[in-house]
């Protein structure tokens, strides 16, 4: 019941996504921005049933899965499913259900970067793509049981960890959002800041806002439901109350580090600022303390501006900021566990941590090898996804419907792809 729950709080997510890209959007391409959201939840829902699930978390070789330990059947379709999740002791559809909806969160974060110029049929391709192979695959090497991030590493440092997704979940949507703006190229009128100009400004901060604050809500899903068991009841109160403190201090690091720019308080760094604090705490919460927590929050909000600001100089348009949200403070999220796990607490169970291999980071004295095992896999994932994702969105571009046509982009999306507006009553002059 306690995965079943958390599961319901994850989905809710999409509600907080399509809220926060409908806000930093322009008027004319919310309902494209919405209905991107619904479909593509859709999608991943049934190709996860089809495959992903048995890819993901299906014994198979080290970088794929498709069924049980014995080899004799496969779980495609659902099918020959133990009652069970191997030692879990939870039902395996519930499983399913929970992590369908972290994979709907992965494909969900490409969609931001992507926003304003995508054709509703490259969409639909590349959330294909993204859904049906990109995340399940590379999802496996960490999460799969016999993933070969999860065996003993052939570098003889620590085992790799990401406890709830910073690079699982949020590396890869990240990555994949990057690839994508790439290929896409800017929205037409966008002028970056080194050309005289700056970022196109959301139409809502009003619903970019209740967006942000429904994601942080459904994080509570995300975060404390990956311990599995409401029984653990130390480690679920630790990540919920780290999750938290990482948020807090995200979105006030990413404030005051604004401010002195222009003297005025910005409301979409802020909310970038504490999504990205969400982010890196996904990975480490479950062994770091309320302390690290806030120190790592702090440092993931100054990231996403940072990354943000790399991104402007590179002349790279993410419209709602998905790859420094979630692709930075991914990285560094998995990167910190490395600096701030205090070496108490070892892998979760269901009634509590497993202590006889603590996970200890170089701050709290276990050297670096915890931090080599965290550069290593999450490099190791974050460079193979990039070249797929390249290699796909290319892909969906030599059809000719990746990216809109001049004329519909220009009429905007809602109208052109959608036939209505968001706001039909809407008014507009021109002086």
């Amino acid at each position: 019941m306690w995965v079943l729950v958390t599961a319901f709080l994850v989905f809710f997510m999409q509600g907080g996504f399509m809220f926060l890209e409908a806000g930093f959007a322009r008027t004319r391409e919310c309902v494209n921005v919405l209905l991107e959201g619904i479909v593509d939840t859709c999608l991943c829902g049934l190709l996860f049933y089809a495959w992903g699930f048995a890819w993901m978390f299906g014994h198979g070789s080290g970088f794929i899965g498709w069924g049980d330990a014995a080899g004799a059947h496969n779980w495609y379709f659902l099918q020959n499913l133990p009652d069970t999740y191997e030692t879990t002791g939870v039902a395996t559809l519930a499983i399913f259900l929970f992590q369908f909806a972290f994979a709907d969160t992965c494909s969900t974060i490409t969609s931001g970067a992507m926003l304003g110029r995508t054709g509703f049929w490259g969409d639909l391709w590349y959330s294909i793509g993204v859904s049906g192979f990109i995340y399940p695959i590379f999802g496996h090497w960490a999460w799969g049981p016999d993933g070969w991030l999860n065996a003993i590493p052939f570098w003889k440092a620590a085992p790799f960890h990401d406890f709830a997704g910073s690079t699982i979940v949020h590396t890869i949507g990240g990555t994949i959002a990057i690839a994508g703006a790439i290929v896409l190229g800017p929205r037409l009128g966008r002028k970056f800041k080194r050309d005289g100009g700056g970022p196109m400004p959301g139409h809502d901060m009003t619903v970019a806002s209740v967006g942000a604050i429904i994601l942080w809500f459904g994080w509570y899903g995300f975060n404390p439901g990956s311990t599995l068991s409401a029984m653990d009841i130390q480690g679920v109160a630790r990540v919920a109350a780290n999750t938290t403190l990482a948020a807090c201090a995200g979105g006030l690091a990413a404030l005051f580090l604004v401010y002195p720019r222009s003297k005025k308080w910005d409301c979409g760094a802020t909310l970038n600022g504490l999504l990205a604090g969400l982010v890196a705490i996904t990975c480490p919460c479950y062994w770091v303390s309320p302390t690290g927590a806030i120190l790592l929050g702090a440092v993931a909000g100054l990231v996403v501006i940072w990354a943000t600001d790399l991104l402007e100089y590179l002349r790279i348009d993410d419209p709602c900021g998905a790859w420094p949200v979630h692709g930075a403070a991914g990285m560094w999220g998995t990167y910190s566990l490395g600096l701030f796990a205090t070496g108490q607490f070892g892998a979760p169970t269901s009634t509590g941590a497993d202590n006889s291999s603590p996970v200890v980071g170089l701050f709290y004295g276990g050297g670096i090898n915890q931090l080599v095992a965290q550069i290593i896999g999450n490099t190791c994932i974050a460079v193979g996804v990039f070249a797929v994702s390249m290699i796909l969105m290319y892909a969906v571009k030599a059809t000719g419907t990746l990216r809109i046509s001049k004329e519909g982009e220009e009429e905007g999306l809602d109208l052109h792809e959608h036939g209505g507006l968001a706001y039909p009553e809407q008014v507009t002059r021109s002086n």
